[in-house]
């Protein structure tokens, strides 16, 4: 089996010593995305709404760049720091996942990277 790491510019550059996303035959693990600008690596949205969307935009376009979609996730693991805003979360996560329902788990964490309050990772299935 071939792993490749995958990279887009489209999505925050690593902030550690990591891959955006690796590809390990027909499955690609993403590491776990927070709510960065692309181009200045600033943290954006100031509550969990404008977070979880960012942090779901930085996903897409690591899957859109490996030409997959939400509907390829197969796993995503949630990080919050506050389990208090598990319901505007979810209310977010379902819109912008639409129809696609990966398995989940969502975990709160004492902190996140530049004191965001979301980080998600993800496992998507590539079809050949």
């Amino acid at each position: 089996m071939n792993i490749n790491y995958l990279f887009t510019d489209k999505a925050p550059k690593p902030i550690g010593p990591y891959s955006q996303a690796v590809e390990a035959g027909d499955f690609i693990y993403i590491s776990g995305q927070i709510p960065l600008c692309p181009e200045s690596g600033e943290v954006i949205g100031v509550d969990i709404a404008g977070q979880t969307k960012a942090a779901l935009a930085n996903l897409k376009m690591i899957l859109e760049n490996a030409d997959l979609n939400f509907y390829s996730l197969v796993k995503t693991t949630v990080f919050l720091t506050d389990i208090n805003n598990f319901s505007k979360f979810n209310e977010i996560y379902q819109q912008e996942l639409g129809g696609a329902a990966p398995a989940r788990s969502v975990v709160e964490v004492s902190a996140l990277p530049k004191k965001v309050l979301v980080e998600i990772e993800a496992a998507a299935y590539k079809c050949t």
